[in-house]
């Protein structure tokens, strides 16, 4: 079976072409420095790699699989595509104003292009649909919730299912028998609680700016910050979006989020830098201690992303601030392949 997986961002197209039986990695790419409408050549330039792994035509693939960052509450699993999950994904672009619109028009060119192969659209947010009413909730107005559609919603959950899973079966168990807290480290940073198999609390929240200090998104502010920022010091709405997503977190701090220079310059005698460095691992602390309580019992927990796999002297910092017999595991997360294994569950 072979199946393609698409991540259509806002200005860039990254793929994989899966065969399932035996599993390989056919191809995989990204195509880059994409302008606006510009994803049926993409995808064209894309099919022209293809025909390396004797796919001439889009066509020839048993399925297709679309990340899609943003399924609000309507979608708790992954969903083959047809015009009414086109129109709800497209209802829910203001939620991922960024993202959903990129995720679509991939969708919309493949179509076109293969108008009779499955596709599948697998969402960020669906495996945090299992996260309770008291978690999910903000302490906000009751029609901000009812009518706006304000609630925690969680990102990076495909990785977190995949890392899950995966640690389960390093522990020999199944994955509903596991209390786990999963930590998705890199340049974008997110925890999840997950108890016996299901997503009960995450640190991201209505978008990916909330929870954990991030290489440029600050995490957990005070939101009267915002206010005053904007009162006293003319602030616009505009300029506090780009403040708290582009200029804050890491580089906000220690003007650089790649965290192995970050490594380089506290080794140099940088005090901002090893600053940054603490309070990443601090706020990741707090989390995993917070979500203890929430689990009562964890039985491991799971470093994965950039930081999380290939950081030591990070993940060090964090263990030695937890009791010694936490047990601890470092997955490679592959999105992608999860992806692909959930397209191909759907199918069959």
């Amino acid at each position: 079976m072979k199946i393609l997986v698409l991540n259509a961002g806002s200005s860039s197209l990254k793929y994989k072409l899966y065969e399932l039986d035996p599993l390989s990695v056919l191809v995989s790419g990204v195509i880059e420095q994409i302008a606006e409408g510009g994803y049926v050549e993409a995808i064209r330039e894309m099919e022209q790699q293809l025909e390396g792994a004797g796919i001439t035509a889009l066509s020839q693939l048993d399925a297709i699989g679309h990340r899609v960052v943003h399924g609000g509450e309507r979608f708790t699993k992954s969903v083959r595509i047809d015009e009414v999950v086109i129109a709800a994904i497209r209802a829910l672009i203001p939620l991922a104003p960024l993202h959903n619109p990129a995720n679509l028009e991939g969708i919309m060119v493949t179509r076109t292009e293969a108008p009779e192969v499955p596709q599948v659209a697998v969402f960020d947010t669906a495996f945090h649909q299992s996260i309770p009413d008291y978690a999910y909730r903000y302490a906000l107005p009751e029609e901000t919730y009812v009518q706006m559609g304000v609630r925690r919603y969680g990102f990076h959950g495909t990785s977190h299912h995949f890392v899950a899973k995966e640690a389960a079966a390093e522990l020999g168990k199944d994955p509903s028998a596991v209390n786990l807290i999963t930590l998705h480290l890199g340049n974008g940073a997110s925890a999840c609680a997950i108890k016996e198999g299901r997503s009960v609390d995450t640190s991201m929240g209505f978008t990916p700016l909330e929870g954990l200090i991030m290489g440029s998104r600050s995490g957990d502010i005070d939101p009267a910050i915002l206010l005053y920022l904007s009162r006293e010091y003319g602030y616009s709405t505009e300029a506090l979006d780009h403040m708290l997503n582009k200029q804050s977190g890491l580089l906000g701090l220690c003007g650089e989020n790649d965290m192995r220079q970050i490594h380089r310059m506290i080794a140099e005698g940088d005090t901002r830098a090893a600053l940054a460095h603490e309070m990443f691992c601090y706020r990741i602390v707090k989390y995993i201690g917070a979500y203890t309580a929430v689990l009562g019992k964890v039985d491991a927990l799971v470093f994965t992303g950039g930081i999380g796999e290939h950081d030591a002297v990070t993940r060090q910092a964090i263990m030695a601030q937890l009791p010694g017999d936490t047990r601890y595991l470092t997955i490679a997360t592959d999105e992608e392949l999860e992806i692909a294994l959930q397209v191909a569950e759907l199918i069959s």
